[in-house]
């Protein structure tokens, strides 16, 4: 099976695993029993466009983020960022009943707050790592209770302080995921030469140190450059990995500055466009609303 199926909503995965629809359009705790995913495979391969922090148990698979094996052998706690490239091998020689839990958290439920920049730094989202997190017995009741905490206060009725209350058991979340994963990996290497990590470190730096104003948007010849490599070998990389070509990655990168620009300042749009390295707002706003459906105005009234 060669199909890669792309998630852009949690709806949507939701609808692809059976279940019902989620009680919150941006944020959703799934009990991991009762996924059923609707394929006959041994492989099934997705893009999520939406972070997902998952703590299971008795899988009969192997996941595969980015171009490296998640060993899940001794761990049950995973991470996954947005536009990220997922492969689970199913062992169908195996029946077991896996259990636990799935946290689903779309970026928009977090972009006017300061959660929105803080997740970015956290290394276990990143291609980097592809360890699962063991947890004791004592660590997991302590992540099960946050978990708890989420679902209780998204179930109830919404009000002005929901989103703050979910944010905050979210970032004591990801302090201890933190915490777990230093204990874990005191001697751990990581990959210096994973050009999958060290493109999305270039891409981040280009538009976290504001060069778009300066050099324009950034090219395909010019990134790969960064790398040394060629342009075609990189392109061939990202598509195969992640299903997306080096411009997509570029212009989902600059999509993920603008709506944090959007969302915690008062520039305008015209501005915005100018930072990101448009020569004129209204190229700017077409892409925008290209990507989200929305136009930057209303994009930025969901938060007003």
């Amino acid at each position: 099976m060669n199909q890669t199926f792309r998630f852009n909503s949690i709806n949507e995965f939701h609808a692809f695993c059976n279940l019902s629809k989620p009680e919150h359009p941006l944020i959703s705790l799934i009990d991991y029993s009762k996924v059923c995913y609707p394929v006959d495979d041994s492989e099934i391969k997705w893009i999520q466009n939406f972070y997902s922090i998952g703590l299971k148990r008795n899988v009969n698979a192997k996941f595969n983020y980015g171009q490296q094996q998640y060993d899940f052998d001794s761990g049950v706690l995973c991470f996954v960022s947005p536009q990220q490239f997922l492969r689970l091998e199913i062992n169908q020689d195996v029946i077991v009943e896996p259990t636990g839990w799935l946290l689903l958290i779309h970026p928009d439920f977090i972009w006017n707050t300061p959660l929105a920049t803080k997740i970015k730094n956290y290394d276990f989202f990143q291609y980097a790592v592809n360890e699962a997190l063991f947890l004791s017995e004592k660590e997991e009741e302590i992540i099960v209770e946050i978990l708890q905490k989420i679902v209780r206060e998204y179930q109830s009725n919404m009000d002005k302080f929901s989103q703050d209350l979910i944010v905050a058991q979210l970032e004591t979340l990801l302090i201890y995921a933190e915490r777990f994963y230093e204990r874990q990996f005191l001697t751990r290497r990581k990959s210096n030469h994973s050009i999958l990590t060290r493109f999305e470190q270039v891409l981040s730096d280009y538009f976290q140190k504001e060069k778009p104003m300066i050099d324009g948007m950034p090219t395909v010849g010019k990134i790969a450059g960064e790398l040394n490599i060629s342009p075609n070998y990189l392109g061939t990389l990202l598509r195969v990995s992640t299903g997306l070509n080096t411009q997509q990655h570029i212009q989902n990168k600059m999509i993920e500055k603008a709506k944090e620009k959007l969302s915690t300042t008062d520039l305008s749009v015209s501005e915005i466009a100018y930072d990101l390295g448009f020569e004129h707002a209204q190229s700017f706003s077409k892409l925008f609303k290209n990507k989200t459906d929305l136009s930057p105005i209303a994009f930025r009234k969901l938060f007003n």
